[in-house]
């Protein structure tokens, strides 16, 4: 049986419950009504920091001075929840005023921008700036990736294939392309003298540094190789550029634990001639990991010496090495992974975030970048502390959130206390203090291996009775729940989800299945995982018998929900083991692994055996065992799981006689753009959980 739901027929379906909601005190727009705060940055002088407030879909800058009381004040005036997305944020030097991009795809910018509200005029991703002060924003031109010149006279950003600049200090400035070079590029990095733009240019299979003079109008490539040279750092005297090389990708699926050597470089600016500094030793943390600051990975300090993160001894963690070359000091021992890291604008100082001492959480450390000092702990407690940044005067920022108020920007006293800079997003009637906080369980995998999750009980657990249960599984896999909301926005929003499945009644459990972060390389790097093998089913089967040996829940109404890797894995749950997980919601899943092997002539590009492990190890080998009811969710503009994994999907369980239902977004991608995508979805879920484990559907009153 198929249901294909419209939100009209959703509305209708879910007006009435089928069972009164005893614990529900809370709407699911209310409780997904707190904006998710991102993007934040300090300015390169002074001390303020500017950020991105996304309210329901509406996103906008917004601005706090850290020194004095006054308050936060938004920069921008985006009223629409239309999918248009905004980040690339860079400060002018002076501080005065703040460039950034509008609309398109953050994600995979090169192909076509994503229009899920579907604006008949179409969209385009275009660069802004705007004045700290006040003022309106000044459309500057279309691109990405803007960066300012330490003059603060000329714009740089990346426009179709190529390199653009335009003057700032003219009123209708004419973008000009100042090269055109192959390859994918990545964001231009002047030299703190001006003289120089670096950037990366990706070929596919090997990739270089590349360095335009500006006054000479050249380009040259530093140390050219067959390998890919990514991450460049401009050394303080605009003389040199560190980087990191990296071998070839192995074209074998599954855990890495091991491999080629990656190496830290520098060259020449002027000849282009380079040398090694330094090279990972052959075996544990000789394959490259980033940290979670996506461009930046190497820190130059004023005192010749370059902060790298390494997972030697099986953590991510900070190391130093002379930038002439030498061996390399641990300068964050403990079994902890770091996670994001920024620097003083005099390079002096570093802030950074780790699960250290509160492996479920994220708090926030201070080093000096050339001393012998260990690390000071900023922030402790019961909250989540992520995104530092520094000012030139010293004050920290972060992104802060807790168990019940996602994420927001904070300023972090000398004490350690925290003082919310904009409190006044959170809508008066967010349901903060009716939400439950999560407890923490370690539980046994069906083959021993122990495993974190988060259990979220419903207000009503105590009563005696049996409740049904549910199981969410992120996606990534790279990913780590927390102990709170998390700072990312798509699980933000899940986790949002997990509190409002709470208020109804559900016992929800979230998991850390194995290949995810936060406990270590071999957890990450997890043998025979997901295309390999799919290993995390047995935390799947694991999670599923520890909500059943439970004398709070009902062994017959325990169910899954998650998305993109979640979804995977939720699916398998269903096909695998319908007789322990009676239905599921299964947003953007992967189905099908060895689909990615395929050509368009259909034919497998790899080892067969590689090809049939991957199937075997995908939903899709199991469907003759397939009997659970599902949901499947989609928008239909995914770039990160092809739509066809669901077309595909479905297909298989009609043909099975499985029951299922769906929904499409026309034109959304992975991670809802819209907002109301979320609410559709999400409330979708709760209905479809209801009328199977006849439970309260999603209650729509505020609509």
């Amino acid at each position: 049986m198929i249901r294909t739901l419209t939100l009209a027929a959703f509305l209708i379906c879910s007006g009435a419950t089928l069972l009164p909601a005893p614990a529900q005190t809370f709407t699911l727009q209310q409780v997904m009504s707190a904006p998710f705060n991102s993007d934040l940055h300090a300015s390169p002088k002074g001390s303020r920091i500017v950020w991105v407030a996304s309210q329901e879909g509406k996103r906008n800058l917004w601005t706090a001075e850290l020194n004095g009381s006054s308050s936060a004040k938004q920069l921008t005036n985006y009223t629409a929840d239309d999918g248009q997305d905004l980040s690339d944020i860079a400060w002018t030097p002076d501080g005065r005023s703040v460039v950034y991009v509008h609309g398109g795809d953050f994600e995979f910018p090169g192909r076509p921008d994503p229009n899920p509200a579907l604006i008949a005029s179409g969209v385009e991703q275009t660069i802004f700036i705007v004045p700290i002060d006040g003022g309106q924003p000044r459309r500057l031109a279309a691109g990405r990736s803007p960066s300012v010149s330490p003059d603060g006279k000329t714009l740089t950003f990346l426009h179709k294939d190529g390199i653009w600049s335009l003057p700032l200090s003219e009123n209708d400035p004419k973008p000009e392309q100042i090269f055109h070079a192959r390859g994918e590029l990545g964001p231009p990095l002047w030299s703190p003298d001006g003289r120089y733009i670096a950037f990366t240019s990706d070929r596919g299979d090997h990739g270089f540094i590349g360095v335009y003079s500006v006054s000479e109008k050249t380009i040259i490539y530093l140390d050219p190789s067959t390998e890919t040279d990514q991450y460049p750092e401009w050394s303080p005297d605009s003389r040199q550029i560190a980087f990191i090389r990296i071998a070839g990708e192995s074209r074998h699926p599954g855990a890495h634990r091991t491999g080629e050597p990656w190496s830290i470089h520098t060259a020449d600016v002027t000849t282009g001639a380079g040398h090694e500094i330094w090279r990972a030793a052959k075996g544990q943390g000789s394959v490259f990991h980033a940290l979670a600051t996506e461009d930046h990975q190497l820190f130059w300090t004023p005192g010749g010496h370059l902060i790298f993160a390494s997972e030697l001894d099986g953590w991510l963690h900070l190391y130093s090495v002379a930038a002439n070359g030498g061996t390399a000091t641990l300068l964050t021992p403990g079994d902890f992974e770091i996670e994001h890291v920024a620097t003083s604008p005099d390079r002096a100082n570093l802030v950074f975030s780790s699960n250290q001492g509160d492996i479920d959480r994220r708090h926030v450390w201070q080093i000096a970048a050339d001393g012998h000092a260990a690390p000071r702990q900023l922030t402790k407690g019961d909250g989540i502390e992520v995104h530092p940044v520094i000012t030139d005067g010293g004050a920290v920022a972060v992104l802060r959130s807790d168990a019940r108020v996602p994420v927001r920007p904070a300023l972090v006293s000398t004490n350690g206390e925290l003082r919310d800079l904009a409190p006044q997003l959170v809508p008066a009637d967010y349901p903060a203090n009716k939400l439950v906080v999560p407890q923490q369980v370690i539980l046994s995998a069906a083959d021993g291996m122990k495993i974190h999750g988060q259990l979220f009980l419903p207000a009503t657990a105590n009563d005696g009775k049996r409740h049904p249960a549910l199981v969410f599984f992120h996606g990534g896999s790279r990913r780590q729940m927390l102990l709170g909301y998390h700072y990312m926005g798509y699980y933000s929003n899940a986790y949002a989800m997990n509190q409002y499945l709470a208020s109804l009644g559900y016992i929800v459990l979230s998991v850390n299945y194995r290949s995810g972060i936060g406990y270590g390389l071999s957890f990450r790097e997890a043998l025979n995982y997901g295309i390999s093998g799919a290993s995390e089913y047995n935390d799947v089967q694991g999670a599923g018998l520890y909500l059943r040996s439970r004398s709070d829940v009902d062994p017959a109404r325990i169910g899954a929900w998650g998305g993109s890797y979640g979804g995977y894995l939720t699916a398998l749950a269903l096909a695998r083991s319908s007789d322990l997980f009676a239905a599921g919601v299964d947003f953007h899943g992967v189905h099908d692994w060895s689909a990615r092997f395929r050509s368009q002539s259909g034919e497998n590009s790899v080892d067969p055996n590689i090809v049939r492990i991957a199937f075997e190890s995908s939903p899709m080998a199991s469907i003759k065992t397939w009997k659970s009811p599902v949901l499947l969710i989609q928008g239909d503009d995914d770039r990160n799981v092809a739509f066809s994994q669901t077309v595909r999907m479905a297909a298989a369980l009609r043909a099975q006689g499985v029951e299922f239902e769906e929904h499409v977004f026309p034109d959304e991608i992975h991670s809802f753009l819209m907002h109301r995508s979320w609410l559709t979805a999400y409330g979708l879920t709760a209905d479809f959980f209801g009328r199977h484990f006849n439970m309260p559907t999603s209650d729509r009153r505020s609509q």
